[in-house]
Order: C-alpha cells, then structure tokens, then sequence
C-alpha cells in the first residue's frame, strides 16, 4: 500500500536531507522487510567519505552474508520513497541532535515519532574523523569476523579473540596510511598477494577493506603450504559468496606472481622474508609489508667487532644483533631499490613472538642510491658478513 500521509513521509525525508548536509547524520535502520528476498533482515545506513566524496553507505544484513552499496544523498532519498512502505515497513533515524522512528501500517498510515537524542552532541560527524576516533578501520559486524570467529552471531568480540581482533585492526590502519601515501584507492584494480596467509584473518580484512571501505576491484590470492588451511579458506570465501578472493597451495620461493601491487609476508621465517621482499621488488609492488620470523642466515657468518666482543658473548645478544644486522640491511636494501622503509614495532602477531614490521613504500621519484648501496658494504665488513640472501636474489 502506498504511504496515504505524504505531508509526514516529506518532512521525515526531509529529515533525512537536513541531517547528511549538515554533518548531523549517524545511522538509519531500515527494517521489517517483507520483500522477496527470504534472507534478507535489515538495512543500515551511515555516511561514508570515499574518494572526497560524501556518500552514504548502505549495508544490506542477510542471514549468511553482507553486501555494501553506496549512494549519493539524491538516489538513497529516491531509495526510500521506493522501497518505504512497498518492502520496509520501519525506518529508525539517529541523528546527533534527533532520534525519528517511523512506521508504515499494513494501510500505509504513517506514524512517526520524533524525541531528543538523549545522547545528543552538537559535534559534526566527519566520516572520517568519526571513524578514526573510534580506530573503526574494522566494523565488528563485518561477515568475515564472525565466519572466523572473531565475533559471535551478534557481532560481538568473543573474549578469547580480542587480541586477533586489535592486531586485524592495527594491520589495516597500518595499510590505510600506506595506501594514502601511494595512492593506490585511486586504482582501478589492485591486486595482493598474502604468503602464509594461515587462517587469512588478516586476508580476508585486506579484501574486505579494498572491497567495502575504498571501493576498489581487488583481486587478493592466499598463499599457504597447509592444505587444509587453504580449503578452510576456499570455503569461507564461498560461503560468504566473496568475489576476488583465492588461497592456493605453495610458498613464497616458487610461486610465481606478476603485477602485485601489495605484498604481504607475515611470520615468513629466516630467508623465507628475503624471497617475499625480492618478489614484491621484482614485481613492482607498492607496498610492501614483512613481519620478520627467525634470523638463521646471518647470525653464524658474524664475527664479533673486538669492542663488541664482551658484549655478544651472551647468545641472547648474538641473537638480537643478527636480528638487527639482518633486518637493518634488508631495509636498506629496499631503499637502494626505490623504496621508502620504515621498521616499527607491531602487534605480536599469532604463532609467532616477533612483533617488528618491516613496511616499504615505492617512491614516486628515483634518485641516487650510491650512498646506501656503501653503508652495505660497510656493514656487512664490519661484521665479517659473507653472504645476505635477499642482496644475492637482487644480483642475480
């Protein structure tokens, strides 16, 4: 039945319009659908910033599965003057002066009923800003999350993985910054690779970030050496009806990519983070992001300085100076080869105790490496280093 009070419908619309110009817009939840699509619960609405545009993003809740679409302002009012009263048959508005709850009888007599957000804020609500005050990189009611089990049926954080839950979010505010900076949301497509992507927590938080936050095409391939990770995987991906997503069988020294524009090595052990660095460097990734496991290459070839000899006697000094030595030169390496490289530390990342994160971004303009390539050399003869995997894989 068509809405019989149009006056109202207007002046919620309106509503509608007053609170997204005016930055006073928080969330609309459409519900009570009685459409044609069975699985399908709710509708929730929130504005979203992409590309300097303001939109708002429409997240359609299905029983097993989640779809965003996003809208201007023009064709979401157009939405709810289609779909009002024909599917949705409810409509709750929160804006931060305002909370609007409307309701459409079986007639298609409108009631509406509008009271003082009692947690009423005179702040305007930057999409970006919000979200970042929050550190909402990650949405709780993601799919994925509670597919994982991150998070349970009422997209809540399951105790035992709120850990898991900090380190996905600190992964992908990490990525967004580097993603600014290299201006990869302005691609079209964007392809990733993941080695020893394990259960793919953080694989399927890359997809979904490209995919839902930046809009973007993305083709993201899993990497994994267990089999039954790389089913596990396949499966939810399938599940959860997920397009340009894939996990395949090998490792990172005989897999063979091209034209990856992200590559991320997380808990690669010894030489297996040289093979990822040289292949996102051969292939022209932009970004580039290691988390360094084990260091067994380097340490026996060092050779304790005399001044630093009383102090690298202890094993558990010998082993945090090859770590250094060994992820000092990887990361001038990468800055000899066109790449800005940071070294910080990370979340301690599962299955691993190493929290150091090694991230290289490809600069724009190239300029003269000389003097990196001699700080090298003057390292590896300062420790008697014969040998680094990742230089002679550069050489070769």
């Amino acid at each position: 039945m068509p809405i019989t009070n149009t006056a109202e419908f207007e002046q919620f619309l309106q509503s509608c319009h007053n609170a997204f110009n005016e930055q006073q817009f928080q969330r609309l939840v459409l519900s009570k659908y009685k459409g044609d699509e069975a699985e399908l619960k709710r509708i929730t609405v929130r504005p979203v910033l992409l590309k300097e545009k303001h939109l708002l993003s429409f997240l359609y809740e299905y029983k097993t599965n989640h779809i965003t679409k996003n809208l201007t302002l023009s064709d979401a009012i157009n939405f709810f003057k289609e779909e009002l009263g024909k599917h949705f048959f409810n409509a709750h508005l929160l804006t931060n002066e305002w909370e609007v709850q409307l309701s459409v009888s079986k007639k298609g007599k409108l009631l509406m009923k509008k009271s003082a957000n009692k947690n009423k804020t005179t702040t305007k609500t930057d999409p970006t800003t919000h979200d970042r005050a929050k550190n909402r990189f990650v949405e709780q009611d993601r799919p994925y999350l509670r597919e994982l089990g991150v998070t349970d049926a009422k997209s809540n954080i399951i105790p035992a993985m709120s850990r898991k839950w900090k380190q996905i979010n600190k992964f992908i505010e990490v990525l967004s910054r580097a993603i600014d900076n290299t201006g990869l949301a302005k691609h079209n497509k964007v392809h990733i690779a993941d080695f020893g992507s394990g259960k793919a927590y953080l694989t399927f938080a890359v997809h979904d970030y490209f995919v839902d936050k930046l809009q973007v095409k993305t083709e993201v391939t899993g990497v994994e050496l267990r089999q039954n990770l790389v089913d596990l995987c396949n499966n939810t991906a399938q599940k959860l009806s997920l397009q340009g997503i894939k996990f395949e069988q090998g490792d990172v020294q005989h897999f063979k990519a091209q034209g990856i524009n992200i590559m991320i090595a997380l808990h690669a052990c010894d030489i297996a983070t040289d093979y990822a660095i040289h292949m996102g460097i051969r292939t022209g990734a932009e970004i580039i992001m290691c988390s360094p496991c084990c260091h067994k290459q380097i340490r026996p070839q060092m050779k304790s300085p005399e001044t630093l000899a009383p102090l690298l006697q202890h094993g558990i000094h010998m082993g945090q100076e090859a770590e250094m030595v060994t992820d000092g030169l990887r990361a001038l390496l990468l800055e000899a080869n066109g790449y800005d490289t940071q070294v910080f530390e990370f979340i301690s990342l599962e299955h691993t105790s190493k929290n150091k994160m090694i991230l290289a971004q490809k600069r724009k303009k190239s300029r003269d490496n000389s003097a990196v390539l001699k700080q090298i050399e003057s390292i590896k003869t300062f420790y008697g280093i014969q040998d680094h995997c990742l230089e002679t894989l550069l050489n070769g």
